[in-house]
């Protein structure tokens, strides 16, 4: 079976598992204040070029999400976000249900734009509702499309002007800034937004995610947000291991671009069979339309998700490629279609 679900499926990076395993009889601290989890923070900021972010490890990307936002934002804020954002979709109404009311609008190819941060800030006259606080977006997003430097700089000016955090979903933040035609960088991420975390669980890592925070009043008494949220990992040292090994010598970029290779491929091969996509996408996420009847024939020797009908006789399906994924798969597929 071809697997092209997910980007997480299997089990970590075989250079991941050999430095948990060659650090496993070290003794540390716990919860994250033990030597890995320290090298792996000087790595990232030096990366991001900046020694003014905090940064936090945690175990999963809508754990991030909840810790993050529910405590950057007071209890009358809201959050800004495209309609197809995570926080909206697959998280189970997590930010909704500690009390902030998620304010979506119709996404461009998976993105918020700048006047649609303006018309909503306008929407919201006073205290009779609720006041938006935080803009969220996903780089790449969950339509595998990314922002360039020059849409970052927008929400970042348009947040300037109506006092809003700008926060990044950066769970496939690794296939954004290796995508073909990506003019961001990890330390562009640090200069135009107020926090975004830097994803590990689907680009090779057994589990976890970065959390930078830059913004100065974000950074106040967060591990205890984490603790009580329950997010603090007491064998915290597990995330420092694997963050240093994927940033120590560039893995996690070459992880990230493979993945982007194989999809590209995959995405080629469709076009050059004639069969349209939802949207282009330049990452590890491809969402091609099939006829249904298509669709069940390839579902016989290959595993993936449909994501919305098109019509009554076609559906868009997403396909994911993975640091994982090998060539022959891509080729097997395309045989098969």
């Amino acid at each position: 079976m071809i697997f092209l679900k997910n980007d997480y499926s299997l089990g970590a990076h075989p250079r991941i598992l050999k430095a948990l395993t060659d650090t496993n009889m070290v003794h540390t601290e716990g919860y994250g204040m033990d030597p890995f989890c320290e090298e792996a923070k000087i790595l990232l900021k030096d990366l991001c070029e900046t020694e003014d972010a905090d940064i936090h490890f945690l175990t999963g990307g809508t754990s991030a999400n909840l810790i993050a936002l529910s405590a950057f934002l007071r209890p009358h804020h809201a959050i800004l976000a495209a309609d197809s954002a995570h926080i909206c979709v697959h998280e189970t109404g997590a930010i909704e249900a500690t009390g902030h009311k998620v304010f979506h609008v119709p996404g461009h190819d998976g993105k918020i734009l700048p006047r649609q941060i303006e018309e909503a800030v306008r929407l919201h006259i006073n205290e009779h509702m609720v006041k938006p606080k935080l803009v969220y977006i996903s780089n790449a997003t969950e339509v595998g499309t990314i922002y360039t430097k020059e849409e970052l700089s927008a929400l970042r000016k348009i947040c300037d002007k109506y006092d809003l955090y700008l926060y990044a979903d950066g769970a496939r933040l690794g296939c954004a800034l290796t995508a073909e035609g990506n003019d961001v960088s990890l330390s562009d991420m640090a200069a135009l937004t107020d926090a975004f975390y830097i994803g590990g669980t689907k680009n090779g890592a057994l589990f976890g995610e970065a959390l930078v925070i830059l913004r100065q009043e974000l950074k106040e008494d967060f591990r205890f947000h984490i603790k009580q949220r329950g997010g603090m990992l007491a064998k915290g040292r597990l995330l420092g291991v694997q963050f240093t090994e994927l940033f120590r010598d560039g893995l996690y970029f070459q992880l990230a671009r493979h993945a982007n290779e194989m999809a590209q491929i995959l995405q080629k091969g469709i076009l050059g069979a004639g069969y349209e996509c939802l949207t282009p996408s330049p990452t590890n996420q491809i969402f091609p339309i099939f006829p249904n009847t298509l669709i069940d024939h390839l579902q016989k020797t290959a595993s993936f998700d449909i994501w919305e009908a098109y019509g009554d006789r076609a559906s868009a399906v997403r396909l994911v490629a993975s640091w994982g994924t090998s060539e022959e798969d891509v080729m097997e597929f395309l045989q098969s279609l």
